[in-house]
């Protein structure tokens, strides 16, 4: 059986393009759901984007990463934001490896004060937080006091965060 030189230098090329575009592709689909400053009205990104992955989450929620290690987290992001120059808040991206992750996180975490938010596949509103769900990313929204603006801020940096997942 004789081998065309032409054709298998053409399937060679056709196989480099094709692994090329799917390594280019993967880096690009990185998920970024922090607004930047100015994107949601009022609200300023006043700090870096941390990653924590999962063998280090220790490191930003210790005491408490056993039950995210165990819900199945893959990763963490936080930054920390503030509204109108005053309110400081600080929001919480857990990347499970499944929306039962994100769920069982969510169903452990809710108390009786808790009200329906309507956000992603189900959100939680508190007075000075925010917990919501989608697909396998849990976010959780915490101000650092409570102002009789508070919940209305929370909400518009929630669905800032919730168009961008």
């Amino acid at each position: 059986m004789k081998i065309d030189s032409k054709k298998w230098m053409f399937a060679a090329a056709a196989f480099a393009m094709v692994a090329a575009l799917g390594i280019a592709g993967c880096r690009g689909n990185k998920l970024n759901p922090f607004p930047d400053t100015g994107a949601v009205k009022g609200w300023q990104k006043t700090a870096e984007t941390r990653t924590f992955i999962a063998k280090d989450l220790y490191e930003y929620i210790d005491g408490d990463a056993e039950q995210y290690l165990a819900a199945g987290v893959v990763s963490t992001s936080t930054s920390d934001y503030k509204y109108e120059g005053q309110l400081e808040a600080v929001v919480d991206v857990h990347t499970m490896s499944s929306p039962d992750g994100a769920r069982k996180i969510m169903d452990t975490g809710k108390t009786a004060d808790a009200k329906i938010a309507p956000l992603g596949d189900a959100g939680l509103a508190y007075s000075q937080s925010i917990i919501f769900r989608r697909g396998p990313n849990l976010v959780r929204i915490v101000a650092y006091a409570s102002t009789p603006e508070t919940p209305d801020a929370l909400m518009a940096l929630a669905r800032g965060i919730e168009a961008k997942l």
